[in-house]
């Protein structure tokens, strides 16, 4: 079976195909800037790289670009786009739909209706599914939605302080997110130590962060809550915010509840603090030349990041491992070590050396640590791929 794992933006397509019957990686690519008459195209097949440029005036379109290039006659790797079984699609927020479903109109609602929470990620995703559907009604669509990984989270983790009515009629509570990024670390950790209760805390950490306590491969908390708002401070949304500092904002500001919503979704988080960027880069490098606001914004990051791991650590009664994935996870040598600092007495010591040559997946972690710290590349395209393969043959 092949499967197209899909990655939505409001003006972006980007897939990895994959063949599960090894889940080997086919090709992958994508197209940017989709709406406009010069949308670049990319795809990579093995050795084989190319792009061109095109009018893309929708996502439908986009997909039929991305399978028109992977049955090129000299460099494709499928014969036909019907070789593809399915598209699968790492959706967010569904609200009283979680799980794996395949993509009706049901689904579409459910996303819908959480769209005002997911403001980022729901709108897009579901103005391009119903356009694929329209288009390319044979091809079956999947959504496996981000919220499904954290369903094992205790009530008491779930709950916010607020009437109960809120929270079981209208699904106000703390859903979690980035649920293929933790999943994939719970299986790959349980892989690598073979140790019972086996205790890991994820950090997935890049454009939008977030921890999560793993027990025995089941997600126990989060900090992520309601919305993909929430949380650390993320690159450009602020993350957990004083509800009461809204009216206080708008009375000071003029602004509409609309018009700060949109400010702390776009506007705020590393961004916002610094003025200069949301991007870790960036700010380093701006810290690094003085910019004290460029400083801050890293040390709220890391401040933030180091208080939510002690509250994980306390609710595993420790850990067997922490595992830093994610772009900035992955690649961030100062953050990791930031985040590291002066917890010998808990029982986790960096390698410095070990930190600073990381690359792909390797142990981090001194060898007097207590506490396994590792890098480990996180592969969502492929917990995608195997929950829509499990679906389809279910």
């Amino acid at each position: 079976m092949k499967v197209l794992v899909a990655n939505l933006g409001s003006t972006s397509f980007k897939y990895r195909l994959f063949e599960m019957l090894n889940e080997t990686e086919l090709a992958r690519g994508g197209v940017e800037r989709i709406g406009a008459t010069d949308s670049p195209c990319r795809v990579d097949i093995g050795s084989y790289h190319d792009e061109l440029v095109a009018s893309v005036p929708d996502h439908a379109t986009a997909v039929q670009r991305c399978f028109a290039q992977l049955t090129d006659r000299d460099h494709g790797c499928l014969t036909d786009p019907s070789d593809v079984s399915v598209i699968g699609f790492k959706t967010v927020h569904g609200g009283r739909m979680s799980g794996v479903h395949q993509v009706n109109h049901e689904v579409l609602e459910a996303m819908e209706e959480m769209a005002e929470v997911a403001p980022a990620h729901n709108p897009p995703y579901v103005a391009a599914m119903r356009s694929i559907l329209s288009r390319l009604p044979d091809i079956p669509l999947v959504a496996a939605f981000e919220t499904d990984f954290h369903a094992t989270i205790p009530e008491r983790h779930r709950r916010y302080a607020v009437p109960g009515a809120w929270s079981d009629e209208l699904h106000v509570k703390k859903w979690g997110f980035h649920g293929a990024s933790h999943r994939f670390i719970a299986e790959r950790s349980a892989e690598l130590f073979d140790h019972n209760p086996l205790r890991v805390i994820s950090c997935h950490l890049g454009g939008s962060s977030s921890l999560c306590a793993i027990l025995n491969g089941r997600s126990v908390a989060t900090t992520m809550g309601m919305s993909p708002q929430s949380g650390l401070p993320q690159n450009n949304r602020s993350g957990d915010f004083d509800p009461f500092a809204l009216p206080w904002i708008m009375r000071q500001t003029g602004l509409s509840l609309t018009e700060i919503l949109e400010i702390l979704a776009t506007q705020s988080g590393l961004l916002g603090i610094s003025g200069v960027s949301g991007d870790i880069r960036d700010l380093e490098q701006a810290a690094e030349d003085g910019n004290r606001p460029a400083r801050l914004a890293l040390d709220v990051y890391i401040s933030e990041i180091r208080r939510q791991l002690g509250g994980l650590l306390v609710e595993l009664g420790g850990a067997e491992a922490i595992v830093f994935t994610g772009g900035i996870g992955e690649h961030g040598v100062n953050i990791r070590e930031a985040i590291c600092a002066n917890l010998s007495e808990l029982g986790i010591v960096l390698d410095r050396r070990a930190n600073a040559a990381a690359s792909d997946e390797q142990e981090i972690s001194s060898g007097e640590s207590r506490t396994h710290i590792w890098v480990i590349p996180t592969n969502e395209e492929l917990i995608v791929a195997r929950q829509t393969q499990q679906l389809l043959e279910s």
